[in-house]
């Protein structure tokens, strides 16, 4: 995406220059499950998990680096969800850099990973990419990087 030059010329509206993105949160409807995708499957590390019992909810963060340095996924489960989460169009999807996107994809088939769009180069040109779905359905773009 290439900014026009008159959004370049527009100052911010604050000063951003201490910000940090944090992390993103899902709503997933069982939280074990999930932490095993994200940290077996996908090779994230579990930074923390707690029980809100007033809330009646669990807050779990992976990521593959600490809070303090890197973005993280906020996995966040809901007691007693039973159905599936509607997650609308407006989402698209989580995105990560793997070294070998075929062997990825093949480890992850072996372990019953739905992979909706397979492993090959984007439809006009650039990097090679694939699709695969978490425990709920959420996208995973995994992007070949060296």
């Amino acid at each position: 995406c290439v900014m026009s030059d008159q959004t370049n010329e527009k100052s911010a509206a604050v000063d951003s220059s201490k910000f940090k993105f944090l992390h993103t949160m899902i709503r997933v409807r069982d939280l074990d499950k999930s932490i095993d995708f994200y940290t077996r499957l996908l090779g994230m590390k579990l930074l923390r998990r707690t029980d809100y019992p007033t809330g009646e909810f669990t807050l779990a963060f992976v990521g593959y680096g600490d809070e303090t340095s890197d973005t993280v996924v906020e996995l966040t489960h809901n007691w007693g969800q039973q159905e599936a989460y509607d997650q609308g169009n407006a989402f698209g999807h989580l995105a990560i850099g793997v070294p070998d996107i075929y062997g990825t994809c093949e480890r992850l088939s072996a372990e019953h990973v739905t992979i909706p769009r397979p492993p090959g180069p984007m439809k006009h040109g650039g990097a090679t990419i694939a699709f695969v779905d978490d425990p709920d359905g959420y996208k995973i773009e995994l992007i070949e990087r060296s």
